[in-house]
């Protein structure tokens, strides 16, 4: 059937193009409703104007065997573990702790909440809970990480979208109050007492003459096939692809680093818009105490962040740069960073490609230790 197929390869085009037109009010569209939403809703949308169903499409199949793991091993490959050390350890451990909390926070709250109606009836009875792991993923991993983990946990449609609604509105509030913060830097870093205020040394993000692109596709398509030939299990594949995808930024000299993040970008379009083939907007339940767990994890993993800064002596700008690393990714987090100063915006990058690189598997540790300590009992 070859609707489907029409659906997304119009909605990809759609959305690709708008997204890069310079019209005032098509921009101002995109900074409120990003690309990876608008994806997911526009197939769902000429889905209901059809009165069709296609959930059941075989796209679906194709877009876990060759789209999502496409997706994976691109945008894996464009962090350079190299470029790292240049930003230094303590914005790193800084990170990695926002990071952590982001993963380890709805557990801890479910098992000390445990009895109250927000965990027993809306996590656990209405499934919400399934919704976690991919607020984890889209927080520290971005897009990519999200749909992994959708997948991972076979999040319900209804709750995705309300998840992604929730998130949209959530990260737009909290890029705003990160650029407010990040200003108010030197202000914290006085009454902190925080002294180490050093710009970090250079770095440079782009390769000298790197891979021609049709060479680094080649590469990444025969890779995903053997893949798909040698391992059965979808976890596998994303581990396998996942440490490949390391290998080949960091081994092979010439690596086309930009092009790689590009292709990540598109192919996460294409398998947002083919899940948006299985939303049925019927099924959409927005959940007021859900947004507000929602906002108290996003609250609570600043402070924890400001708490390591203070502890490690790191300039506070640090905190809102990681933040949205984690949570903005890496159009938002070279933005906030610029605010405070324009020489830390490759390191800002560097951070947020780093985030892509691990949000997938924060979200597989949040799963294994929801099913161990919450859901079994």
């Amino acid at each position: 059937m070859y609707i489907p197929w029409i659906i997304t390869l119009f909605t990809v085009t759609a959305v690709y193009f708008l997204d890069r037109w310079e019209h005032k009010h098509i921009k101002s569209l995109f900074d409120w409703v990003p690309a990876i939403l608008l994806a997911y809703v526009i197939p769902a949308l000429i889905s209901y104007l059809m009165d069709a169903d296609f959930s059941q499409a075989a796209i679906h199949d194709f877009s876990k065997d060759y789209f999502i793991p496409l997706a994976i091993i691109a945008v894996m490959s464009s962090l350079s573990l190299g470029q790292l050390r240049a930003i230094g350890w303590k914005p790193i451990v800084l990170f990695v702790g926002g990071s952590l909390f982001i993963a380890i926070f709805p557990i801890l709250f479910a098992l000390v909440f445990a009895q109250t109606e927000l965990v027993s009836e809306t996590l656990v009875n209405q499934e919400y809970w399934k919704g976690i792991p991919p607020i984890v993923g889209s927080w520290i991993g971005g897009s990519t990480s999200q749909l992994v983990l959708k997948e991972l946990v076979d999040c319900p449609e209804n709750i995705f979208l309300t998840i992604l609604v929730m998130d949209n509105i959530l990260v737009n509030i909290w890029t705003i109050l990160m650029f407010q913060t990040i200003k108010k830097s030197r202000f914290l870093n006085r009454h902190l007492k925080i002294r180490d205020v050093a710009i970090p040394e250079n770095i440079r993000l782009e390769t000298k003459n790197p891979m021609p692109s049709w060479l680094c596709s080649l590469i990444l398509l025969a890779t995903v096939l053997s893949c798909n030939y040698l391992i059965e299990s979808f976890i596998g594949k994303v581990v396998v692809l996942s440490i490949l995808g390391l290998a080949f930024s960091n081994f092979i000299t010439r690596w086309n680093f930009n092009f790689t993040l590009k292709i990540g970008g598109i192919l996460i379009i294409v398998v947002m818009a083919v899940l948006g083939l299985k939303l049925q907007f019927e099924t959409i339940d927005f959940n007021m105490w859900f947004l507000g767990f929602l906002m108290g994890w996003l609250v609570g993993h600043f402070i924890f962040m400001m708490l390591i800064a203070k502890v490690l002596n790191i300039n506070m700008a640090w905190v809102p740069i990681a933040s949205m690393a984690n949570v903005g990714g890496i159009a938002t987090a070279p933005a906030v960073t610029a605010a405070y100063e324009k020489k830390w915006m490759p390191h800002a990058i560097v951070l947020a490609i780093l985030s892509m690189a691990t949000g997938t598997f924060w979200g597989m540790l949040t799963i294994f230790i929801f099913r161990t300590f919450l859901i079994s009992a």
